[in-house]
């Protein structure tokens, strides 16, 4: 009877506890802290990372800004972390070869520069003044030069005399039309003057262009992340020594661009990746290739490239002896293949090393016997470690969280890890991922506080025979018997892939279920982390097949007796726009639906957004082939746009380049004309990214107006 008594006070006091805490509020998202970019020390005593804090703007109580600044933590495991950097913003640590200095990069001026901080105490001192900025620091292995990279715009190479003390111009067409050799390049004398000659003419109009009276666009890709842009632009890399006076030289030249660039352990030469065709326009050039090159750049060398394919992510092993680095054809929706070869080898030497997953952030063991990797894989970000001998490729961490970032030093393994309980923390464990315990508070202690609402894992089989994860999360204060709101959540891409693992979404999730409304999300056919197969499951099938999977995930959330089949809504961005879009012109069970950035008209798409390769590498062509016309009109949602009586509400970002916004100005005037409820929330100055690194206010304005419109139709 004692012991009763005892369990039924134990069942009390968890019930009186969980109901002090409190539900995860919108502005819950300004206490999230993120952190990224983790390096250690060269003994592995030391961890510096960056965090990014959201912090009051200081002018107004409902604006907000970013914060980044760079924090240390011993790893010794009885440390807590301290701030390093203060004031202004600071990001992109690394550490010296002793391990006495550490290189970050701050704004100064409107452009990035590297600076200095010494542990002997001080105050950090500005390294780099460069004209172009200067950013991704990286130590040469005696600690006398940094390594830097910047991005030179094409009309600033021209005329540099440093970079371009030969006058050169691109062996390349600049592609405008009516011009050979790119012969408007070359230097002209003749004054500014509307109403003078041909060439006065020319020299009025280029004036125009820059003063930004007019935009010129002669190049294929001529939208960025923000805006048309019809400029170029290269990145190249810079050695400077480590005293502000040192002046700063370049070590890769021409009219192309380097992505990664680092120095081999003797510090002799330089590993580089890029694609360097003297010939096609880079935005015409997919390929990419692996250089090496002498430490000043010279004697630059191609170890792998071939016509058709990418080779990328060169990682040298500690020794200097292998190289590691993935592969895939262009113009291919494929999985990279991951492979090692003898740094003085060919392609013929090289050695694959396969595993069906996408893998980032390669890092050899000091002995060189493992690679490490994160990879999406079935809902989570594990950490793996590939035994280079046997092949065989272990799992260090769990598919219920996602590692973010990572670095390991003499058995000293530090990553960040996001967990359904908190978002971000900070964890050390040995090299085989054991032992493992978390070494900071940036987010528990706040979320001590809060009632959550824990996903649980799902699958069933869909119609092509594959397996699809689902999770179902039931409201915060879910209760037995009652009836809830049901929310379907889907994701983008459409190569992405939620699951406990994924940080973006984890607040909306919470967010949701502390209003009271249970969320179902599934990775149908298309997304990552399943397989080179999986991921082709839906080529020239966007609609019908991925909406029966997620549909499916909904329907078994359903068949579970809680959910009120009378409050069912829908919501999704980018890819998921398109398919909620699809849903409810085909599916008519949903009270409200809402749609973020999203693609609506295929062949629209094409022309308006930087994303348009995805129509020929899914489409099988151009919007003006028979056959991909065929396909893209039956694909596109706007084709069944009559058939949409769902109440809607669409967002877009008026700076959204990634998908294009006049789609969604089309979906909004075409449903308004046929009378339909449909609501349209453009946010001034939004980009593609404003839900998971925009404007804070705009964030939460988002999420909010999802919320409230979704209230309007199921109470």
């Amino acid at each position: 009877m004692q012991r009763l008594m005892m369990c039924v006070c134990l069942l009390i006091s968890v019930k009186m506890l969980a109901q002090n805490k409190q539900n995860v509020a919108v502005t819950d998202m300004l206490k999230i802290q993120s952190i990224s970019d983790v390096t250690l020390s060269p003994d592995g005593s030391k961890a510096a990372f960056v965090v990014t804090a959201i912090e009051n703007d200081g002018t107004t109580k409902l604006e907000y800004k970013y914060v980044n600044q760079i924090w240390i933590v011993n790893t010794d495991g009885l440390d807590t972390p301290r701030q390093l950097t203060a004031k202004e913003n600071a990001s992109q640590p690394a550490w010296s070869p002793d391990g006495k200095q550490l290189a970050f990069v701050r704004t100064v001026d409107s452009k990035p520069q590297i600076f200095l901080l010494s542990f002997n105490g001080g105050e950090a001192i500005q390294l780099t003044k460069f004209k172009y900025g200067a950013t991704t620091p990286k130590w040469r292995p005696d600690g006398k030069q940094i390594l830097f990279t910047a991005n030179i715009p094409l009309t600033d190479l021209l005329k540099d005399s440093v970079l371009n003390a030969d006058n050169a111009i691109p062996a390349w067409s600049l592609e405008k039309p009516g011009f050979t050799h790119n012969e408007q390049l070359k230097a002209s004398h003749a004054k500014a003057d509307p109403d003078g000659t041909l060439e006065e003419v020319r020299a009025y109009l280029d004036n125009n262009v820059t003063d930004k009276k007019a935009r010129v666009m002669n190049k294929l890709n001529f939208q960025d992340e923000r805006n048309i842009n019809g400029d170029m632009g290269f990145n190249h890399y810079f050695v400077t020594g480590t005293s502000p006076d040192d002046v700063a030289t370049a070590v890769t030249h021409g009219f192309f661009s380097f992505s990664r660039v680092d120095f081999t352990p003797d510090g002799k030469q330089l590993i580089l990746a890029g694609d360097v065709d003297s010939i096609q326009h880079p935005n015409r050039s997919q390929e990419n290739e692996i250089f090496l090159a002498n430490a000043d750049g010279s004697q630059l060398h191609k170890i792998l490239g071939e016509e058709g394919k990418q080779f990328t992510t060169p990682t040298l092993s500690p020794s200097g002896k292998w190289l590691a680095f993935q592969f895939s054809g262009i113009n291919q929706v494929k999985i990279p293949q991951l492979a090692i070869m003898p740094i003085n080898g060919t392609a013929k030497d090289m050695v694959l090393l396969p595993f069906d997953r996408t893998k980032e952030d390669l890092l050899w063991s000091d002995d060189e016997k493992y690679l490490y990797f994160t990879s999406p894989s079935n809902g989570g970000f594990p950490l793996y470690q590939l035994n280079i001998n046997t092949k065989k490729v272990e799992q260090l961490t769990d598919y219920n969280s996602g590692i973010s970032s990572f670095d390991l030093i003499n058995n000293k393994l530090v990553f960040v890890k996001t967990e359904v309980t908190n978002p971000f923390e900070l964890y050390l464990a040995d090299a085989n991922g054991k032992q493992s315990q978390r070494i900071s508070n940036f987010n528990a202690a706040w979320l001590q506080g809060k009632q959550l609402s824990l996903p649980e894992k799902k699958t069933f089989t869909n119609n092509k025979g594959m397996t699809i994860e689902y999770w179902v999360m039931k409201p915060a204060n879910y209760e037995p018997g009652k009836k809830y709101p049901l929310l379907l959540e889907i994701h983008g891409g459409p190569t992405a892939m939620w699951g406990p693992g994924e940080n973006t979404m984890w607040h909306e999730y919470q967010f949701f279920c502390s209003k009271g409304y249970g969320v179902v999300y599934c990775n149908p056919r298309g997304s990552g982390g399943y397989g080179e197969n999986f991921l082709r499951a839906n080529i020239n099938d966007w609609g019908k097949g991925p909406s029966s999977d997620v549909l499916t995930a909904l329907d078994k959330t359903i068949s579970e007796g809680w959910a009120d089949t009378s409050k069912l809504v829908v919501t999704g961005g980018s890819y998921a726009g398109y398919l909620v879009a699809w849903i409810i012109a085909h599916d008519h069970r949903f009270k409200a639906a809402c749609s973020q950035r999203g693609v609506y008209d295929l062949g629209t798409f094409f022309g308006e957004g930087n994303a348009w390769r995805l129509v020929p590498l899914y489409f099988g062509g151009y919007p003006w082939e028979t056959t991909a016309k065929a396909n893209l009109q039956r694909e596109s949602p706007i084709t069944y746009i009559q058939n949409i009586t769902t109440p809607y509400i669409i967002f877009h970002g008026d700076n959204d380049r990634r998908t294009g916004f006049v789609e969604s100005e089309m979906m909004y005037r075409s449903l308004k004309v046929l009378g339909r409820p449909v609501e349209y929330i453009r946010h001034p100055n939004a980009t593609h990214e404003i839900t998971r690194s925009g404007d804070n206010r705009q964030r939460i304005d988002q999420m909010l107006r999802t919320w409230e419109f979704f209230e309007r139709w199921i109470n």
